[in-house]
C-alpha cells in the first residue's frame, strides 16, 4: 500500500442488483451503473457479492473462466473511462473449487486489491467454494478501507482487526439469497446485514441483491444501506427493486474509538492485538489464488 493525504470526505454509491442472472446481463447492468455513479459525483461505486458471475450456481458452474475474465476487464476499462473506484465481485474457478472474490479497481482501471470470502454460507457455496486466508486492508485515495463479503459480516474480527489497523470504511458486498421464509424473517427482524458502526465506529457500506432464482425457490432481501459510525442510516434501498443509493461520508466521524480502546483494554491482550494487526498488514497485498 502507498500513502497519500486523505480527503476529509468521500462520496460512495452502492448498487443493488439481481443475484441470479446470466453473465451478459450482469455485465450490462454493471456497465450501466458505473457512469451513473460517476455522474452523481461518487468517487467509489460498490456492487453486490459476485455481481458479475451471479451467485446462482447452475449458471456459475458452466461459465468459461475466459468469459469471466473478459467481463472483469470490461469493468476495469469502465472504471478508467469514468475515473472512479469500482468494487465488484465474481466467483473464480481454481484447481481447488471456486473462490468468492471482491475486486477493488482503481480509477486507472487496475485491480489493486482482492479479497476472498472467508466464511462460506449456503449449501452450494459450501459444496463448490473454499475460503480465503487473509483479511482486507487497502487504500482509496489515501483512506484506509476494508472488505468483507456477506456472511463474513457475522464475524466481527474480520473487520474489527482491519479497523484496528486504521480502516475507516467497511465495504460489504452481499447476496442474502435464501428460502422465501428465511428472507421474510430477515426483513421483519431488521436487516440481513447488521450495522457494524456501533461496535467499531467506522462507516458501513452494503450492496445487497434482490430477486428470485429461475425456479422461484429462493429470493433475496435487498435493503442495501450506507450507515455512519453510530449506525445511523445515510441512505437505504428498498427490498425488491434494482437501484443505486449514494451518500457522502464525513471521515472525521469514523474515529474508530471502540477498536482503539480494544487495542489497550484489557492490557493482557494488547500484545496479541498488535501482533494480529501486523499480520493483517503483512498479508494485505498477497494475491488471492
Amino acid at each position: 500500500m502507498t500513502s497519500q493525504p486523505a480527503p476529509k470526505s468521500l462520496q460512495v454509491s452502492c448498487v443493488q442488483m439481481h443475484w441470479a442472472k446470466p453473465l451478459e446481463f450482469n455485465l450490462e447492468r454493471t456497465l450501466h451503473y458505473i457512469p451513473l455513479a460517476a455522474a452523481a459525483g461518487s468517487r467509489v461505486v460498490l456492487f453486490p457479492e459476485t455481481n458479475l458471475t451471479s451467485y446462482y450456481y447452475p449458471y456459475v458452474l458452466n461459465l468459461d473462466p475466459e468469459d469471466v475474465q473478459a467481463a472483469l476487464e470490461g469493468v476495469c476499462q469502465a472504471a478508467a473511462d469514468h475515473d472512479i473506484w469500482v468494487i465488484c465481485g465474481s466467483l473464480r474457478r481454481t484447481r481447488d473449487r471456486h473462490l468468492n472474490v471482491a475486486h477493488v479497481i482503481s480509477p486507472a482501471g487496475q485491480i489493486v486489491h482482492e479479497y476472498a470470502k472467508v466464511n462460506m454460507a449456503g449449501r452450494d457455496e459450501q459444496a463448490y467454494c473454499r475460503g480465503g486466508d487473509k483479511l482486507s486492508l487497502f487504500e482509496i485515495d489515501g483512506i484506509l478501507c476494508t472488505l468483507v463479503i456477506c456472511r463474513d459480516g457475522r464475524h466481527p474480527e474480520l473487520y474489527r482487526v482491519p479497523a484496528m489497523a486504521g480502516a475507516q470504511i467497511l465495504f460489504h458486498p452481499s447476496c442474502s439469497s435464501d428460502e422465501i421464509e428465511a428472507v421474510c424473517w430477515k426483513r421483519t427482524s431488521g436487516r440481513a446485514q447488521q450495522p457494524v458502526g456501533p461496535n467499531a465506529k467506522i462507516f458501513h457500506c452494503v450492496a445487497n441483491t434482490i430477486g428470485q432464482d429461475p425456479e422461484g425457490k429462493q429470493t433475496s432481501s435487498g435493503a442495501s444501506f450506507i450507515r455512519e459510525p453510530n449506525g445511523i442510516p445515510l441512505a437505504e434501498a428498498g427490498a425488491y427493486q434494482e437501484e443505486m443509493i449514494t451518500a457522502v461520508l464525513d471521515l472525521a466521524r469514523a474515529d474508530r474509538s471502540y477498536v482503539r480502546d480494544s487495542l489497550r483494554n484489557p492490557p493482557f491482550l494488547a500484545a496479541h492485538w498488535a501482533s494480529m494487526v501486523a499480520d493483517v498488514k503483512a498479508r494485505a497485498d498477497q494475491p488471492v489464488v
